[in-house]
Order: C-alpha cells, then sequence, then structure tokens
C-alpha cells in the first residue's frame, strides 16, 4: 500500500538523526542529506496512493473530487504551498469519505459493507500521510524551501 508506505518513510525521515560536526551548533549550507530524499520519497508515495482514489463515474462529486483533488496533491508533490494545502486536502478527503464510504449504514453480512470499509480506510491512510507532511512539512527537496533560498 503506497500510502502506509509513504507514511512509515516520513516518519523514518523525521526519526533519522542527523550526522554530528566537528563545529557544533554551526549551521549546513548543504541540505542534501538522506532525509530529504526520504521526505521527497514519501510525498511522492502519497501522491501515487491518491491516484487509486479516482473515481471514474459521471456524477458530480467524482468530477468534482478528482479535479479539487489532483490539483491539491500536484502542489503537495512538488512541495508547493505543502502544508496549507496538505490540510484543505486532509479536510477534503475526510468529508468526501464521510459522503462516499458510509459503511456503517449497511448490515455486516453484505459484501458491500466490506467494500465500503476497505475504501473508507483506504481514504483515512491517504488523510493520515497528508496528516504527517502538515506536521513536519515539505522537507528540503521542495518548492517552499528553494523559495527561502531565493
Amino acid at each position: 500500500n503506497f500510502a502506509i508506505g509513504g507514511g512509515l518513510i516520513l516518519l523514518l525521515a523525521e526519526c533519522k538523526a542527523e550526522t554530528k560536526s566537528i563545529f557544533a551548533g554551526v549551521p549546513r549550507l548543504d541540505s542534501n542529506t538522506p532525509q530529504t530524499y526520504l521526505q521527497l520519497a514519501g510525498r511522492l508515495l502519497l501522491v501515487f496512493m491518491f491516484m487509486t482514489l479516482f473515481r471514474f463515474d459521471v456524477s458530480f462529486i467524482s468530477i468534482v473530487q478528482n479535479i479539487f483533488g489532483s490539483a491539491l496533491v500536484i502542489l503537495v508533490g512538488v512541495g508547493f504551498k505543502t502544508k496549507l494545502s496538505s490540510l484543505v486536502l486532509v479536510l477534503w478527503l475526510f468529508c468526501v469519505n464521510l459522503y462516499l464510504n458510509p459503511f456503517w449504514r449497511y448490515n455486516a453480512d453484505t459484501f458491500i459493507q466490506d467494500y465500503l470499509r476497505y475504501d473508507f480506510f483506504q481514504y483515512m491512510s491517504v488523510i493520515g500521510g497528508l496528516l504527517l507532511i502538515v506536521a513536519h512539512g515539505p522537507g528540503g527537496i521542495s518548492v517552499d524551501d528553494q523559495k527561502k533560498k531565493w
């Protein structure tokens, strides 16, 4: 599952300790640490996982979800306004998830309840990965980080 893998990579990147320098307290000029590459990989895996949430129906909510969600997930992928777009995407996906996957309305012995429950928690795994991005930021390889250097 891409979202779980992306979330775990984001957690690994945050827990990875930076190497000690002989110059204590002096900031490093290079930002190409393994941690930045892990954060990039986690963001990209979340983008791939979001692509599995596309719905190819012709209903209004599916079309809006695909267009609105795609725009926000592209912003997350390239790292532009990452925290804001991730937070908006979390709120959007949570509302859409409650609307599209109400597995609690069906009996436990029906197959549709199993399908909706799986789809519900698939959305929740993407939401969890996006919340990690909201909490820890996009990382060093992102448009947001490059804007700080200009």
